[in-house]
């Protein structure tokens, strides 16, 4: 599903899932639950690996090893490792549908996800959301947003963004104009304009039509979001433009963000380390360091604890096998 990038958590050579099932058979067996080897298993493989290790386990002993896992591990620890264990489509469907379902929606999931991916990505989560739910993820959107926020969330889940890399620096001076025109220029806002270009133009090019946007106004394009802008849409709208200025900054803010203020959100921690984790990780924790001025480990040390931090700090690349 991913492109090469720079990860923590890479496939592992001679790799023997059933002797791997084995491990983890091992380490839950009787009493007591040797979770440090559950860790140097679940944490040190690549997900396509731990789905062959958690067939390996169903066949040689009769038994899932999600819910073994369940019933051996409990709280962030255990949460953890079921999203380790989770095919990651399927995992980020789950995570879109929870943000969907019940009451309220939880914004920031629709955001960090829809914001962030590539079209294919952004379809192939689509096609397994249809399967899994019996209904597709635009519908759900459609029903549970509103306003600027769910137009800006429904195009973005068409992934018919451009995505070709070719730059066209006249065009970006009529986008930017365009977006001027649409937003600081009048009374009120054209939001229709921004969500088009935003939502169209593929990263290159959106980031042309930035820099020509502050050399027409004086001003960055996200003082003019923040300036025409409220509430989900702002939020959305800033998202994609820190993707296009760097993808790696953009997943440090977030990361800090769930770890900032009175108590960690550990469940976007977990979303957030998971998936990034076989991707761009590295990236992520020096872009982190720029930012804040001190590790993504430290930040991880003062926020969790025990086999859980362990978890952790193996899937970030901070402890060595």
């Amino acid at each position: 599903m991913y492109p090469f990038g720079n990860p923590t958590v890479t496939a592992t050579a001679n790799f023997n899932a059933v002797t791997d099932a084995q491990i983890l058979r091992k380490a839950m067996k009787g009493f007591g639950t040797d979770e440090s080897a559950i860790i140097n298993v679940l944490c040190r493989r690549s997900n396509q690996q731990i789905q062959e290790i958690a067939k390996a386990f169903k066949t040689n002993f009769g038994k899932d090893l999600i819910e073994d896992i369940k019933s051996e591990t409990s709280g962030n620890f255990e949460a953890l490792l079921v999203a380790r264990l989770t095919p990651i489509v399927d995992f980020y469907v789950k995570e879109l549908h929870d943000a969907i379902a019940g009451i309220g929606t939880d914004e920031d999931v629709l955001i960090e996800v829809l914001c962030s991916l590539s079209n294919y990505e952004i379809q192939v989560i689509c096609d397994c959301y249809q399967r899994t739910y019996c209904k597709s993820l635009e519908s759900d959107l459609m029903a549970d947003t509103s306003g600027n926020f769910k137009r800006l969330m429904v195009s973005l889940c068409t992934a018919h963004r451009d995505e070709s890399g070719v730059v066209d620096p006249e065009a970006a001076r009529r986008d930017a104009t365009e977006l001027l025109r649409a937003g600081e220029l009048r009374v009120g806002t054209d939001e229709s304009t921004f969500n088009l270009i935003f939502c169209q133009r593929n990263y290159q090019q959106l980031k042309l039509i930035f820099g020509e946007y502050k050399n027409i106004s004086g001003h960055s394009i996200e003082k003019a979001i923040e300036k025409e802008f409220s509430g989900d849409i702002k939020d959305g709208l800033l998202a994609i433009v820190k993707c296009v200025c760097s993808k790696s900054e953009f997943f440090a803010a977030r990361l800090c963000k769930s770890m900032k203020g009175m108590g960690t959100n550990d469940r976007q921690l977990i979303r957030l380390i998971v998936t990034r984790c076989e991707i761009d990780m590295r990236d992520i924790k020096d872009a982190f360091q720029r930012l804040y001025g001190d590790s993504l480990r430290n930040w991880i040390k003062g926020d969790t604890s025990g086999h859980y931090k362990h978890a952790l700090y193996v899937l970030i690349g901070e402890e060595k096998s």
